[in-house]
């Protein structure tokens, strides 16, 4: 019975070690892209930054192919580069350091099988939950909502028109990376003209709710 015991407990010990903190991996992604897009380090925003607008850009110039196989290329020129480079150095010098990569060879970039199975079960999580939201938006489980779908779909009809999905996508890491930080240096002033426009929205969804049967929110 003690051996029983002893086991139980010290199995019930080991449990919080036997996975990784996914609250702090998480909070240390949520807080590196707030620190990204707030440009709290200035180089590491731009070299972000612009990494991903120069390959949008590219996307948007050239085909997918094209600008995967020039990424490659110029990846190898670098480091096959560096590596004759090193290579003669040493001969001149004789001494034998190797491969310059050597440090970056021996790193483990393998993904552990906890890791794999914690961001499997996240992703999965929020596809069930969008997939019910969907269901919900589609079979007008909220008038209202329905209606913003509505609306918002046919005005995507008139952007669709206008701009292409890259086009999109690069409009809106400009964005990413500009909005927050206004915001943050006119945080006072956008909060009163948010906090006017969400009574006026508010007010006008009242009254369409009083005015059209069925379109009040089920308490759920």
């Amino acid at each position: 019975m003690e051996d029983q015991s002893t086991l139980v407990s010290s199995s019930k010990g080991n449990q919080p070690g036997d996975q990784p903190s996914a609250a702090a991996e998480d909070s240390s992604g949520v807080s590196m892209a707030r620190a990204l897009v707030y440009w709290t380090d200035p180089r590491k925003s731009a070299a972000v930054f612009g990494s991903a607008l120069t390959l949008l850009v590219s996307l948007a110039v050239f085909s997918v192919v094209s600008v995967l196989a020039y990424l490659v290329l110029a990846l190898l020129s670098v480091t096959i580069t560096f590596r004759v480079y090193r290579s003669v150095l040493q001969a001149v010098q004789k001494t034998q350091d190797g491969n310059p990569f050597k440090a970056y060879l021996e790193q483990d970039v393998t993904v552990s099988p906890d890791a794999f199975h914690h961001y499997c079960t996240t992703g999965l999580t929020y596809v069930n939950q969008a997939l019910k939201y969907l269901l919900r938006l589609f079979l007008v489980h909220d008038l209202i909502d329905s209606l913003k779908l509505t609306a918002l779909m046919w005005l995507m009809t008139y952007v669709g028109a206008v701009f292409n999905g890259l086009t999109l996508l690069i409009l809106a890491l400009l964005l990413t990376f500009s909005v927050p930080a206004v915001y943050k240096k006119y945080q006072t002033e956008v909060d009163q003209y948010l906090d006017v426009a969400q009574k006026q929205v508010n007010s006008i969804v009242e009254k369409i709710q009083e005015k059209i049967p069925g379109t009040k929110r089920k308490n759920e």
